[in-house]
């Protein structure tokens, strides 16, 4: 009698990524902030062919967010200063989740605050809700409690907040994302691992501006915003590779990224995943279109699993 059971290939690509606890069926994340809660790309995007996507950050309280315009076009990139709109927390979870529950992906939530309780709150009432495969941590906020500085500038700091927020998340992963514009992005890296970080995203948006000279104002509501797309990547390429040098725990990349090479870039310097941001907005299929080209990309390098890749480049060259 003739097996029916199917027989891979021994040359079969395994596009799965192992980010902690978290099994993905592939790297790529749609980033906070570009994605909405997932929710308005679902008819543009199948999301059950992501390996995840994380929600606008969510705060306790709905926030209205910064003045308009929001966006400002920039050479090889993009300003944003949003001002952390959202729903609030109770709204996620009795509008957004219900409805998020149905896709057969991975649901990262990601939480900011003002002050460390506000951290602690949004878990704490996340921690019964269904649906969700881990924290993202967005310690770029500045801390009302200490003199408006941001949370995630200071090493110190940064183990309070993940320490506090750690004690919180007793059910899921905790991912932190780290600020770009730090002294030493490794010494905060450790700093956030010893508080018991399961993952870092690596980076947030680079803080800059754009002002017209004739107006003497600036092209956004605010004065300042962060600066994302290809124009920051080789700089998150080596905050990345810093970073994977500093801790133990995986890294999701997040920076410019456009394409499948942008992707195994990010790799080789040490990246377990990596997250699709500004290019949403000019292409909101893109994190699907990277995705169904992950296969050929390795393959022509002779790779099976993005483990065979992971941290090459830095046991070449060091």
């Amino acid at each position: 009698m003739v097996s029916s059971r199917r027989v891979n290939p021994p040359d079969r690509v395994d596009l799965s990524v192992q980010v902690g606890a978290l099994r993905l069926a592939n790297p790529i994340i749609a980033a906070s902030g570009t994605f909405g809660y997932g929710l308005e790309f679902s008819h543009l995007v199948d999301l059950n062919r992501l390996g995840g996507f994380v929600t606008k950050g969510i705060s306790l309280q709905p926030i209205e967010g910064a003045p308009a315009p929001r966006l400002c076009d920039t050479p090889s990139g993009m300003l944003n200063a949003v001002g952390l709109q959202n729903v609030g927390v109770e709204a996620l979870i009795e509008d957004k989740l219900p409805l998020l529950r149905k896709y057969n992906t991975h649901l990262i939530v990601n939480v900011f605050g003002v002050c460390q309780e506000d951290y602690v709150g949004v878990i704490e009432k996340l921690e019964n809700a269904e649906g969700i495969s881990a924290y993202e941590l967005n310690i770029s906020c500045p801390n009302v409690k200490k003199g408006g500085m941001q949370f995630g500038s200071d090493p110190a700091l940064v183990e309070e907040v993940v320490g506090a927020a750690r004690k919180a998340a007793r059910k899921r992963p905790l991912w932190v994302k780290l600020m770009p514009l730090v002294t030493d992005i490794g010494l905060i890296a450790k700093s956030a691992e010893r508080a018991g970080a399961d993952a870092l995203t690596v980076a947030n948006t680079f803080p800059a501006m754009a002002i017209d000279f004739r107006t003497q104002k600036s092209l956004l509501g605010n004065l300042t915003g962060g600066l994302s797309g290809p124009a920051i990547r080789p700089i998150t390429l080596r905050l990345v590779w810093e970073v994977s040098k500093a801790v133990n725990i995986p890294i999701i990349a997040l920076g410019g990224v456009e394409t499948v090479a942008d992707v195994l870039d990010y790799v080789s310097v040490g990246a377990s995943a990596v997250q699709v941001g500004t290019a949403s907005f000019s292409d909101p299929k893109v994190s699907e279109a990277i995705v169904k080209g992950l296969d050929k990309g390795l393959n022509e390098i002779n790779m099976c699993t993005f483990n065979d890749l992971r941290g090459r480049f830095s046991k070449e060259n060091g």
